[in-house]
């Protein structure tokens, strides 16, 4: 690099030069010459040279040029270059670079007096007595001295060819906006939460969608938050035949349900009863979480969902609820983003999502905390069983953290207490219990009329779903 005063000039190998005396060179060379020479050890030099840089017939992916040279040696170096060049363009420059840097251990300096005050570095010069055509690397003038230190110009060397490498393509793909569906997710392992486990699915209108940055308000939108990063990116979509009403108990193989998925590039698959059993397939549908043993295409993103497995982990209160229009979100841990924030039971949550292509003005999601993590489950196996002139009401408690079946092994309380809330409707009366244990004797006078019992576990952080039971009068019962 050379200045004018006006720009700098980019020069390299020989070129015109200008001739210097060195009266340190030669048999007649004083004791206290001038001139200085100094060589440094071979393996000074770097053994082998890289230079990084932008390859257009790869894309303009990154790719590296090698050069090394026969010696001693094992220092190795790299050059990254932000410039777009060829293969051969490349190695041509890895190959000079590498023999300016050997080149460079000799070293040569010069101690000339104001004819030199014009030799700036970047300066070709020869030097009387020594071959090949040098460039000053310092200058520096010193006691009306001008001093030089100057480096063997290496000649250019033959370009050659070179192999650019194979390319890794990457389709070029558009994200598109950001879909994101919000909903409370039931504990999916056995460990009590304390707080609503609310999570978010995302996904973008365009298969190149990866993340999205979220902002979250828990006071109607009077304050936002960042609430970090979406996870992956899911598989989901949007209810288009719901499924009909059936039994938790058993495996509907009569209901079916289609869903219509955000993209075409995203598939659902099969499982048998084993994989079903460990869990996969495993989908929120609206309110109810559920699990299904077939999937169908039936053409471009929609899908019929069969041999289901209903109201999986306490939700059989949702089945059959489900409209056209509802999500369809396939649960898999690493697609849900947990989102970490204080909100009560029955509170809304409102979130918006910042992606690259996503618009300014988007509207707001929101989703409400349901209570389905927090809260027991309901009570089954609701029965009346008459003993003489009393009635005995029994049922089963469940867990919220004890969906294994262990056989010999009662599920595991999941609460701070065990505690029940038994209401008594007869006629225009209601009367309320709060009992300890899960059973309660009815007299003869408690049936003189026919009632309603309506039984609910009290949990840690509220009531469970109810479950009823209608018991006719003893006269009817006879």
């Amino acid at each position: 690099m050379q200045s004018d005063g006006n720009a700098l000039t980019l020069q390299t190998g020989t070129g015109a030069a200008r001739a210097m005396a060195d009266s340190g060179v030669g048999a007649d060379a004083q004791p206290t010459g001038r001139g200085a020479r100094a060589i440094a050890a071979a393996d000074a030099a770097p053994r082998r040279l890289s230079i990084g840089y932008y390859d257009p017939a790869r894309d303009y992916q990154a790719g590296v040029q090698q050069a090394s040279r026969p010696g001693t040696g094992t220092r190795e170096t790299r050059i990254d270059l932000p410039a777009v060049l060829d293969a051969g363009a490349a190695k041509a420059m890895a190959a000079a670079a590498l023999a300016r840097t050997d080149l460079a251990r000799e070293r040569r300096t010069l101690t000339l007096g104001w004819e030199a005050l014009t030799l700036a570095p970047g300066a070709r010069i020869t030097i009387d007595g020594a071959p090949g055509q040098w460039r000053v690397d310092r200058w520096s003038l010193e006691h009306m001295v001008v001093k030089l230190e100057c480096v063997p110009i290496a000649e250019a060397p033959l370009s050659g060819a070179a192999s650019p490498g194979r390319a890794v393509m990457a389709p070029d793909a558009q994200r598109g906006r950001t879909l994101l569906m919000p909903f409370e997710l039931p504990p999916l392992d056995d460990v009590a939460t304390t707080g609503p486990n609310l999570v978010v699915a995302a996904t973008g209108t365009g298969s190149g969608w990866r993340r999205a940055a979220l902002l979250a308000s828990t006071d109607g939108g009077a304050h936002w938050v960042p609430a970090g990063d979406t996870a992956y990116p899911a598989i989901l979509g949007t209810v288009r035949v719901p499924p009909a009403p059936a039994r938790a108990a058993l495996i509907d193989n009569a209901g079916y349900a289609e869903v219509e998925l955000a993209r075409t590039d995203m598939a659902l698959a099969n499982a048998d009863p084993a994989a079903l059993d460990a869990g996969a397939n495993l989908a929120m549908l609206g309110d109810e979480l559920l699990q299904f043993g077939q999937a169908a295409s039936l053409g471009g993103t929609r899908w019929r969902l069969s041999q289901l497995w209903r109201g999986r982990r306490g939700t059989e209160a949702a089945i059959g609820t489900q409209r056209i229009g509802d999500r369809f979100v396939l649960v898999a841990r690493e697609t849900l983003k947990p989102l970490d924030l204080r909100v009560a039971v029955g509170g809304a949550v409102r979130l918006l999502a910042q992606g690259s292509d996503d618009p300014i003005d988007v509207a707001p999601v929101t989703t409400t905390s349901t209570g389905i993590s927090l809260l027991p489950p309901s009570p089954v196996h609701l029965r009346a069983t008459r003993q003489g002139d009393v009635t005995q009401i029994g049922w089963a408690r469940r867990s919220r953290v004890g969906w294994a079946w262990r056989d010999g092994v009662d599920v595991p309380l999941g609460e701070e207490v065990e505690r029940y809330e038994v209401e008594i409707v007869r006629g225009a009366e209601r009367s309320v219990r709060t009992l300890s244990s899960p059973g309660l004797t009815l007299s003869a006078a408690d049936r003189a009329a026919p009632l309603t019992l309506t039984v609910r576990q009290i949990g840690t952080y509220g009531l469970s779903p109810a479950v009823q039971l209608s018991i006719p009068s003893l006269g009817d019962d006879q």
